[in-house]
């Protein structure tokens, strides 16, 4: 059994050296908006393979990408074309099922990209050296950058024999690029005759997770000072918006950025809890809830309402649920979905 996780690697540039992966980083993102463009006039947008022959000779000539980049450049818009695609799917089962009235507009204009990233691959575009350095490969060559990371990651990397593509992202607030390293990881087959416990979670607003095993033995996870965190956000949001400055408009981007940090590190923290050796456990299958348990919004819903539909609308179910997954992975568990209906009854 094999598990995929991300190395977020802090890359130490010097001032040539990252200007020259900011040459890079906005040539790819230019070159990526092009190619939507492209593929947003082609009905074989989701094809990479046919999009790739449209689109190669002139990413090659006219932004200078590498040929691997260029190759990943239509392999990575026709991806984006194949989930909305999926969406546009999901919206229409959606309608006919009366969860919804509104239309998914996915597809209305070509897909923007506007953050600095980079697909490299393996080998190709980077690869790692000696001395905790990396080679990357840039516009004008390769340049050798020292990085650094969380330790454990750190020595993965020395002896992981499954290192995949890796991202380099930019992190306006603090100006500082990293590189995310997917690496795949061999975990041992799990026998579920050596599995000696199971539990059950049921997530929520008000409390984010309620863990129960067989013994009725349960652990609550309230949502209480997140949920106020997020009201502050809220607020503050709201008085940056009124002002609609440019200064204010930096401070709404740095505080999105801040507030989806605090609430990723909190569903880190429970799902760490959660995520105990040798369990089984067991997670609602909550697909579509926001459709189904929608209120009022508008000018014709009260304040509640509304406060109760953006609360809704920040509800990160699926993320703590991809944490518990993938973590309990690691320390010899299973995580399962099992159907929502009845559940929060058997929960005390």
């Amino acid at each position: 059994m094999n598990q995929v996780i991300t190395a977020k690697l802090k890359l130490n540039l010097t001032a040539e050296q990252k200007l020259a992966v900011r040459d890079t980083a906005l040539a790819y993102r230019d070159a990526l908006n092009y190619t939507a463009m492209v593929a947003f006039g082609d009905s074989s947008s989701s094809n990479g393979t046919k999009l790739q022959k449209l689109v190669y000779n002139h990413l090659r000539s006219e932004f200078k990408l590498g040929a691997q980049m260029a190759c990943n450049v239509p392999r990575q818009v026709a991806a984006t074309f194949k989930s909305l695609t999926t969406k546009v799917k999901q919206n229409n089962e959606a309608i006919k099922k009366g969860y919804t009235k509104k239309r998914f507009k996915g597809f209305d204009q070509a897909p923007k990209y506007a953050s600095r990233t980079v697909t490299l691959n393996y080998q190709r575009d980077y690869r790692f050296k000696s001395d905790q350095q990396v080679s990357i490969g840039t516009l004008n060559g390769r340049i050798v950058v020292p990085y650094e990371g969380w330790n454990k990651h750190l020595d993965l990397i020395k002896v992981c024999p499954n290192i995949g593509a890796a991202k380099i992202l930019y992190q306006r607030s603090s100006k500082t690029y990293y590189l995310m390293v997917s690496l795949e990881i061999e975990l041992p087959e799990i026998n579920p005759t050596s599995i000696t416990r199971i539990s059950g979670v049921d997530v929520g607003m008000r409390y984010l997770a309620v863990e129960t095993d067989l013994s009725n033995k349960s652990t609550f996870y309230s949502g209480k000072a997140s949920r106020h965190k997020a009201n502050q956000y809220q607020k503050t949001r709201r008085s940056l918006q009124r002002k609609d400055t440019r200064s204010a408009k930096r401070r709404l981007i740095a505080l999105s950025g801040r507030e989806r940090r605090f609430i990723a590190d909190v569903n880190h923290q429970i799902s760490k809890e959660i995520a105990k050796p040798v369990s089984l456990i067991g997670l609602e299958d909550l697909t579509g809830i926001r459709d189904r348990t929608k209120s009022k919004s508008g000018n014709s819903a009260s304040k509640k309402q509304r406060q109760a539909n953006r609360n809704k609308a920040k509800w990160s179910f699926a993320e703590l649920h991809g944490y518990i997954d993938y973590k309990a992975n690691l320390v010899g568990s299973l995580a399962t979905k099992v159907p929502a209906h009845y559940t929060s009854q058997s929960c005390p």
